[in-house]
């Protein structure tokens, strides 16, 4: 979800998806986890915004048939192309103790993606991921945050669609819904395939946000999946999980996918050399310098021994990949509602 990566701007779409930012989003009313109420926000010249005024789905996205009704849409007025500070606030911040924007702006390509080699580990996965889709097909970002993968997804229907649960000043208008993910809006087997990109540790029920994906992927759908393992916890306090390969292949596997895939983000020495990067945050401006010539060094060196950790049970987190299954298995709600009927 959830790291500042490369930006990439909006891209045209078939069927007229993402041609523009929508001026109104929709957000799923949900079935579980905290109830969904964003809170009317004070212009800068002191008026308030206007009531929402209900429309259809397709005045947004012009798939109607991606919906699986109206009466799990709730639109929300966005300001100035993008929602409001205080939407979802909280107190944290993602990875902000690494200044991604400025290493990806000014390192060159290779020694950026050295430095950064988590974040270009994700890039890789999702631009094989995309280039192995045919032309056309439906593609979920569950979980999009900015939309900083759109760009990967040009030949394709893509739908992004998140929470808003992320930072305070992150720009949500490129979504095409605003959408709780244990509920998603959208109809049984409608999307060819989907991805979900350091999300699942911010949501309440993993278990029943999987099985929503797989509800909405066609059988044989792809997924790809990014969890983290040894992270800092970060957005809080929307930072709920950490994973490990045992527990990602249990969650897939209940959830109906097969052919699971789970392949370690770096190792041992990786994620030390991540950590003395990450002490740099503790000191105080005066201190930074020689603070960055004792911890930089080696922080660039250690990479380098990562061969020598064959197990990966030290690392960032995984990159998985899974296919639907035939048999759908029961979303979230669905299932509640049945155990809720057999007692």
């Amino acid at each position: 979800m959830e790291l500042p990566s490369q930006r990439s701007g909006p891209a045209s779409r078939p069927h007229g998806i993402r041609g523009r930012a929508p001026k109104i989003l929709f957000a799923a009313r949900q079935s579980c986890g905290p109830r969904y109420q964003p809170r009317p926000r004070a212009r800068s010249h002191g008026a308030q915004d206007p009531p929402p005024r209900r429309v259809s789905a397709q005045s947004v996205v012009q798939e109607p048939d991606l919906f699986l009704s109206r009466s799990r849409l709730s639109p929300v007025r966005v300001p100035r192309g993008r929602l409001p500070r205080g939407f979802h606030d909280h107190g944290g911040g993602a990875q902000k103790i690494l200044r991604y924007a400025t290493l990806q702006r000014f390192l060159p390509l290779f020694f950026r993606n050295y430095v950064l080699d988590f974040e270009a580990s994700i890039e890789r996965a999702v631009s094989a991921f995309a280039a192995a889709l045919p032309k056309g097909a439906r593609v979920l970002d569950a979980g999009a945050g900015e939309g900083q993968y759109n760009g990967f997804f040009r030949d394709h229907r893509y739908i992004g669609v998140d929470f808003a649960l992320g930072d305070a000043n992150w720009d949500y208008s490129s979504l095409d819904a605003v959408a709780d993910l244990h509920a998603l809006p959208f109809r049984d087997e409608c999307f060819d395939a989907c991805f979900n990109i350091v999300t699942l540790e911010h949501v309440r029920e993993p278990a029943c946000v999987l099985k929503e994906i797989a509800r909405t992927l066609r059988r044989g759908g792809r997924l790809l999946l990014v969890v983290p393992q040894d992270w800092e916890v970060h957005q809080s306090p929307h930072d709920y999980f950490r994973f490990t390969r045992y527990g990602v292949r249990y969650l897939l596997g209940n959830a109906g996918f097969t052919d699971i895939e789970i392949q370690p983000a770096g190792g041992f020495f990786r994620l030390l050399a991540r950590r003395l990067l990450n002490g740099l945050q503790f000191f105080p401006p005066v201190l930074l310098l020689p603070a960055a010539l004792f911890l930089v060094p080696p922080a660039l060196v250690l990479p380098l021994f990562d061969f020598l950790d064959r197990d990966r049970n030290f690392t960032l987190g995984y990159i998985c990949r899974a296919t639907r299954f035939g048999v759908q298995p029961l979303g979230c709600f669905q299932t509640s509602l049945s155990v809720q009927a057999k007692t």
